[in-house]
C-alpha cells in the first residue's frame, strides 16, 4: 500500500556529491526499515545502505564512509548524501521498505518503483 518514490539523481564529476530522496506516501519508519539499493548494468542489486526502526545505520563496504542514510520523519523522507562519488557508483538507485535483519532487508516481492539513475563520469 505504500509508495517510495525515489529522486534527486543526476550526473557528476568523480569526486563529487549529490543527495537522494526517498519519499513515502504514508509514516511507516516505526514499523519498518527502509534501504537503499543500487543496480549497475550487468550486475546484481545491492544494498547499500540501511535505517532501522530503532535509526542506527548500516551500510556496504564499498561505500563506508562515503555515503549517510537518513531520514525525516515528519516529512516521511529518507534521504542517502553521497560524497567522494566514483564512476564505480555509477547505477540506479533504489529506496524500499521492510523487516532488517541477518544483514539483509526482506521487502514485498515486486515492490520496485523506478529508481534514480546516478551517473559518475568526468
Amino acid at each position: 500500500q505504500v509508495q517510495l518514490v525515489e529522486s534527486g539523481g543526476g550526473l557528476v564529476q568523480p569526486g563529487g556529491s549529490l543527495r537522494l530522496s526517498c519519499a513515502a506516501s504514508g509514516s511507516i519508519f516505526s514499523i519498518n526499515a527502509v534501504g537503499w539499493y543500487r543496480q549497475a548494468p550487468g550486475k546484481q542489486r545491492e544494498l547499500v545502505a540501511v535505517i532501522t526502526t530503532g535509526g542506527s545505520t548500516e551500510y556496504g563496504d564499498s561505500v563506508k564512509g562515503r555515503f549517510t542514510i537518513s531520514r525525516d520523519n515528519a516529512k516521511n523522507t529518507v534521504y542517502l548524501q553521497m560524497n567522494s562519488l566514483r564512476p564505480e557508483d555509477t547505477a540506479v538507485y533504489y529506496c524500499n521498505a521492510g523487516s532488517y535483519g541477518f544483514g539483509k532487508l526482506y521487502v514485498q516481492a515486486g515492490s520496485w518503483g523506478q529508481g534514480t539513475q546516478v551517473t559518475v563520469s568526468s
